[in-house]
């Protein structure tokens, strides 16, 4: 890497890649983490079950 800016590009675009790998990894790790948890787990929230 002879040129300054080829060096920069490298080193801002190897940052945004290992951002998105990072925040990607975590994002699963937590989601397997709290299976049944989370508010989208909830299948029915609030609701009064009919009398039938």
């Amino acid at each position: 890497m002879r040129r300054n800016s080829i060096y920069v590009t490298f080193i801002i675009a190897g940052a945004f890649a290992g951002e998105r790998a990072v925040d990607y990894g975590v994002k699963k790790i937590w989601e397997n983490n709290n299976v049944g948890k989370r508010y989208e787990d909830i299948s029915v929230l609030g609701q009064r079950q009919s009398e039938e």
